[in-house]
C-alpha cells in the first residue's frame, strides 16, 4: 500500500470514496472541510492507494498549533486491512516534521464511532478530544 499526498486528479475518486464510506450528513461536512484544507495545506490530506486504486483518505489539519485528524474514510471492501493505521502513521510523520508530537482526534459525532479504533492504538500519542469550538476547517 502506498500513502501519498492528495493530487488534484484524485478529486473524483475521493468524492466517490467519501460518499461510499460516510453518511450523507458526514460526507457533506467532510467535503466542505476537505476544500478548505486543500486550499490551506494539501500536504495534510493523505491518500492510501493499492494497485493504483484509492482505498482510503485522511484529512488532517493544524489548528491553534495542534495537530488534528478531522476525518478518515476507508473503502468498505478494504476495512480491517490496516489502511487506517497506515494513513495514521503517515499523518503522524507529517505532523512530526512540523514539530507537532501530540495528535488529537476531532471528537465530533461522526468520529465517535471510531473511538474504539483510536483507543486500540494505545502506543500512539493520540487523544480523542471534544472541541470547545469548531476547527478552522469546519467553521463557516
Amino acid at each position: 500500500m502506498k500513502i501519498r499526498t492528495f493530487q488534484l486528479s484524485d478529486y473524483m475518486s475521493v468524492v466517490e470514496l467519501l460518499q461510499l464510506s460516510l453518511s450523507e450528513e458526514c460526507c457533506e461536512e467532510t467535503m466542505a472541510a476537505l476544500a478548505k484544507q486543500l486550499s490551506w495545506d494539501s500536504e495534510l490530506v493523505l491518500i492510501a492507494e493499492r494497485e493504483d486504486r484509492i482505498v482510503g483518505a485522511m484529512i488532517g489539519t493544524i489548528d491553534r498549533n495542534q495537530g488534528f485528524i478531522y476525518r478518515i474514510a476507508v473503502h468498505p471492501d478494504h476495512r480491517g486491512e490496516g489502511v487506517a493505521r497506515t494513513l495514521l502513521s503517515g499523518m503522524s510523520q507529517r505532523f512530526r516534521q512540523r514539530n507537532i508530537f501530540k495528535i488529537h482526534i476531532a471528537g465530533d459525532k461522526h468520529n465517535e464511532i471510531l473511538r474504539p479504533f483510536y483507543q486500540s492504538l494505545g502506543d500512539q500519542p493520540i487523544g480523542f478530544v471534544t472541541l470547545s469550538k469548531p476547527l478552522a476547517i469546519m467553521a463557516i
